[in-house]
């Protein structure tokens, strides 16, 4: 039994898509107080955690892997002693050659209560994308996963090369790119044929993954012309035969692009989910966060005399979330909205409405301020408009419904400089630069390419990095930066960015 109510999550955090996390592992992320997590976890997934929880890389507790370990087996005891919720968000699955095993006895000694969250392995992973069957009826009836690094201080190896040699199934070997000139002779002077298919998945199931087909004996030099590097896994066995020219993840439309995503929180991750599914390698740097407004006694105050408006206009996703929120804080609830109609700038802040069973009553033909601020005024004159935003925004939707209705602005929330935003775009520059990156907003436009430094500057002017528009408005904020776009979506949606970003791909 544990001594105190914290609690340890030892989670597979799968092997680099972050769609193949479990919804137990994300449940437990969510509950998080504090996350441990590997190098090669999916940075991505921290952000499903709650905005303040503590989040630890490994290599932050040491310089070398030995130091690392006892000092993270210390940290994850003394935080659920604390009472805290700790997640050990590990690659792959923490019971395939993931130390899983060794932490879970070294919390049952200290009396930590624990619980153990499987994953998607690398192996099965690997094969999958890369369109190798692990087992076939018609070629290999068993699979034997094998680590390429043992332990060091265990003494002599127990991997049985001479057994793994006359194996008739599938091989699949961990960890072993920096000892493959020690494995393949190992199982080519056991009798393993060196006409054995072979296989290397590199970052498997990520947008990066890279395969690459061979025989046994020509491994190592294949993949040293190639270039491979860990972390890859290697298969060996009949069915390597069997790959497509191409796997269906290979197929994708946006295979291998690297995209950066600038919007914040849950709309970034979102947008993130759908790029991932088409093979892309999302890098995410929010621009701006997402904040309370200053004061919320103008809200509160409209609220309070909600059954005076006529109309509710909302032009952003954001702001129906924020605004349901506050309404809900102070104790309302949806029928306090009463007689009034609602009008939303665009299909997605339409379909935040319609998340909260509310229709809107108007959505103009072209999702910008102008076109609202056209569309509407017919409709609102002489009439009380209430008007949804954020702190900050354009004018020109207020001045143009105040030629005609008494307008009351309210801002239900601001948005905040990423203070980190400098080193999330250092990091999505690495090992290369982003080939797009999606602009979806003005605001976000300018505090983007305001953080950029000279070398990402240049990197869009030299074409290595294309900007992607949402809107004229956001094109125009481009411009003030004396930079240019590649496209602008039609229409002004994430789903039309989305289209854009496939067809300027494929050119």
């Amino acid at each position: 039994m544990a001594d105190s109510a914290g609690r340890v999550y030892l989670v597979g955090a799968g092997p680099g898509d972050p769609g193949l996390l479990t919804l137990r592992g994300l449940d437990c992320l969510r509950l998080a107080d504090v996350i441990f997590y590997d190098r090669l976890v999916p940075v991505s997934l921290l952000d499903y955690s709650r905005p303040d929880s503590e989040r630890v890389c490994l290599t932050d507790l040491g310089t070398h892997r030995p130091e690392r370990w006892p000092l993270l087996l210390e940290r994850m005891i003394a935080s659920a002693r604390a009472g805290k919720i700790v997640v050990r968000l590990k690659g792959g699955d923490p019971f395939v050659f993931g130390r899983g095993g060794e932490e879970a006895q070294t919390l049952r000694e200290a009396g930590i209560d624990y619980e153990i969250v499987p994953g998607v392995t690398a192996a099965l992973a690997a094969a999958a994308y890369a369109e190798i069957p692990v087992t076939h009826r018609a070629h290999a009836s068993e699979v034997t996963f094998v680590t390429g690094h043992e332990c060091p201080g265990k003494g002599s190896p127990s991997v049985d090369w001479a057994r793994l040699a006359a194996l008739p199934g599938t091989v699949v070997l961990y960890m072993g790119m920096n000892r493959l000139g020690e494995i393949v002779p190992a199982l080519l002077g056991h009798g393993k044929p060196g006409s054995t298919p072979a296989a290397v998945v590199e970052n498997a199931s990520r947008g990066d993954q890279r395969t690459l087909k061979t025989t046994l004996d020509k491994l190592p030099e294949a993949v040293q012309r190639a270039g491979m590097h860990a972390p890859s896994l290697v298969i060996l066995g009949e069915v390597v035969k069997l790959q497509p020219e191409m796997s269906w993840a290979e197929r994708r439309p946006l295979q291998g692009k690297r995209v950066l995503i600038a919007r914040p929180g849950k709309q970034g991750l979102a947008l993130a989910r759908q790029l991932d599914a088409l093979g892309a390698v999302s890098l995410l740097a929010p621009a701006l966060l997402l904040a309370p407004p200053a004061s919320w006694t103008p809200v509160d105050d409209a609220i309070a005399h909600i059954v005076d408006f006529d109309w509710l206009v909302f032009t952003s996703a954001n702001g129906v979330r924020a605004f349901v929120e506050r309404l809900r804080h102070q104790g309302k609830d949806l029928r306090a909205l009463g007689r009034a109609r609602l009008a939303a700038i665009g299909t997605a802040t339409a379909g935040e409405l319609g998340s909260y069973h509310l229709n809107a009553d108007l959505i103009p033909g072209e999702f910008v301020s102008e076109a609202l601020a056209a569309e509407l005024l017919p409709h609102v004159r002489g009439a009380s408009v209430l008007l949804v935003r954020a702190e900050q925004g354009r004018e020109i939707l207020l001045k143009t419904l105040e030629t005609a209705a008494r307008v009351r602005q309210i801002a239900v929330y601001r948005q905040e400089p990423n203070a980190h935003l400098k080193q999330a775009l250092s990091a999505c520059w690495k090992p290369a630069p982003p080939e797009y990156i999606l602009l979806t907003s003005s605001n976000i436009a300018h505090a983007l390419l305001q953080a950029l430094d000279e070398s990402q500057t240049g990197s869009i002017r030299q074409g290595k990095t294309k900007l992607i528009s949402i809107s004229q408005v956001t094109t125009r904020a481009v411009c003030e930066h004396n930079l240019t776009v590649a496209g602008e979506a039609t229409p002004h949606t994430m789903d039309g960015m989305i289209a854009l970003l496939q067809k300027l791909a494929r050119g």
